[in-house]
């Protein structure tokens, strides 16, 4: 071992009033995305959320598309125009003496790669449903990730402020459906026009509706006790429906129970109104009071507690051009354990280098600033040079190896080449930079050196256009390739890897990080080159950062 080896693995000595410092500082991050599928209000709430913390002034909204309000989460230049989110966004505020970490991850279902790589880095989840629409397609699969690593989820669902299923129906049909126990802990009293408020099961207390009131406090008279007198005065037409679900949910529904909720089998249920701003504090105390702060994490050789003092993490997402006038990089970061400072240096585990942590940021969307100080739970921003990519982990002790970013085998693919020949440099650097991002599966023929793009699904073609010609000025032609779906291959030995290049060649491709791809032109083509090859590993995922090689 040489010297420096043994500066960077011996054991941190760190003061207990610094352990204190650190335990404390842990137990008030609470880190989560909000998952949903497109349309049901997601990008709303998280722009309401982020209103109620005191971290924005003025909410944007979606719809709002011709004007200059946009949503804070949406900040790339191709959602303003969409009104989608493409890409998700870290945002980072205070709330109750809690620091908050938000995820806005994309709701379609052509960007799940995405959100899967977030639903990595979080330690819970905002469900969100349309009360109109019930429990949709993209919901269903998002849970399914999220049940992976028994994530605890709160359920919200939206938009009660317009015509929508009845309420126990919506309950059944997210029990049904996702096989997760509900637990109400809010139930509305009408619906649409006739809107009023919603009761609040635990408390017992009803918390009226002003409809168009964008106020971050409400003002409005809170009545205690489903039996009070005043319900009648105020809503005569519409207090039985809402006494017969109470006692029916009091009597026959699951109390809530937090040790349930953490273990990720049972969901509170919060129904509400995001436009209208209504419901969304009682999910920010909810996440204050009942989601976890950062958890132990899998490294591999090891459990990592969060409060360990050793500085650990792993790279989740790589997001290019943020600042287009800077033509930036930089790696999403999350901290598993130990205390981020300026300036200091953690190993890489996949080249062994030292990398000096100079200059890390905190983000608010798009809008950063330097970050002095990240703990377990905090997501910090690294400038990359090329040097990071996904998957990757940072120690600043031994050699740990945070798992499960993966990388899922496309099915759609295009050719890319440029309208003028003399861009086809730019192109190549464009599409190796989003390539790293994730924003699109990027493969260099082994045979042509053509460049193919893969995709999960077709809007990533149209967003990677977009992108390329906004933020690298290239104008390229996308044209079908005769492709069908693609393997990552692991060799029994060298003899056999040449063997099979020989034979394969014009089949054969290497992806961004130097794999070895091969490209079906059918289903059929790829089922009996396996059993031509048997020795042959062919996956249909890997893991971000994995270099796959003879094994």
């Amino acid at each position: 071992m040489t010297t420096s080896d043994a500066a960077i693995e011996a054991p941190l000595d760190r003061p207990p009033a610094a352990a204190a410092s650190l335990a404390s500082d842990v137990a008030r991050r609470r880190t989560f995305a909000i998952i949903s599928h497109p349309d049901a209000g997601k990008t709303t709430l998280t722009e309401k959320l982020l209103l109620y913390g005191g971290a924005i002034q003025m909410a944007g909204t979606v719809k709002a598309r011709k004007s200059t309000r946009h949503a804070t989460s949406d900040w790339m230049e191709v959602e303003k125009q969409r009104g989608i989110s493409v890409t998700s966004s870290v945002m980072q505020f205070e709330y109750a003496d809690h620091v908050i970490n938000l995820l806005d991850t994309p709701g379609h279902e052509d960007f799940s790669e995405d959100t899967y790589r977030v639903l990595t880095a979080v330690d819970a989840a905002v469900m969100v449903i349309d009360a109109a629409k019930g429990v949709e397609a993209q919901t269903i699969k998002l849970l399914d990730v999220c049940r992976l690593r028994a994530t605890p989820i709160i359920t919200f669902v939206n938009k009660l402020d317009r015509d929508v299923r009845e309420p126990l129906s919506l309950l059944e049909e997210i029990e049904a459906v996702l096989a997760i126990d509900c637990a109400p802990i809010t139930l509305p009293l009408g619906m649409g026009r006739h809107f009023r408020g919603v009761f609040h099961l635990l408390d017992d207390r009803l918390v009226r509706f002003a409809a168009g009131e964008e106020r971050v406090a409400s003002d409005t008279e809170t009545i205690v006790g489903i039996g009070n007198p005043r319900l009648e005065e105020l809503y005569p037409d519409e207090i039985a429906a809402l006494r017969h679900d109470v006692e029916l949910i009091r009597g026959a529904s699951h109390p809530f129970d937090l040790a349930r909720f953490l273990a990720g089998s049972q969901t509170p249920v919060f129904f509400g109104s995001g436009i209208n701003n209504f419901g969304v504090q009682e999910i920010l105390r909810a996440l204050i009071d009942w989601a976890p702060p950062p958890q132990p994490r899998d490294a591999t050789v090891r459990v990592v507690q969060p409060t360990e003092p050793a500085f650990s993490g792993f790279v989740f997402k790589i997001q290019a051009n943020m600042d287009p006038r800077h033509r930036d990089r930089i790696a999403f970061f999350r901290v598993c354990s130990g205390r981020y400072a300026p300036a200091m240096k953690a190993r890489q585990l996949r080249t062994g280098r030292e990398l000096k942590l100079a200059s890390a940021l905190t983000f608010m969307a798009n809008e950063r600033i330097a970050s002095e100080d990240a703990v377990a739970g905090d997501i910090i921003g690294i400038h990359n040079h090329g040097q990071l990519q996904i998957g990757d982990t940072l120690s600043e002790g031994e050699p740990l190896a945070f798992r499960g970013i993966p990388w899922f085998a496309p099915e759609l693919f295009r050719v890319a080449r440029p309208r003028d020949p003399f861009r086809a440099k730019p192109l190549a650097k464009g599409l190796h930079e989003l390539g790293e991002e994730g924003a699109i599966q990027v493969f260099t023929s082994a045979h042509t050196n053509t460049l193919l793009l893969g995709a999960v699904g077709p809007l990533q073609f149209e967003i990677v256009a977009q992108r390329l010609a906004t933020e690298y000025k290239v104008d390229a032609i996308y044209e079908p390739a005769a492709i069908a779906t693609a393997r990552w291959l692991t060799w029994p030995d060298e003899a056999t890897r040449r063997r099979f290049e020989r034979e394969q060649a014009a089949a054969l491709a290497v992806d961004v990080d130097g794999n070895a791809v091969f490209l079906a032109t059918n289903k059929y083509n790829l089922q009996v080159t396996m059993e031509r090859w048997p020795d042959i590993g062919f996956h249909a995922t890997r893991e971000h950062g994995e270099r796959l090689a003879i094994g």
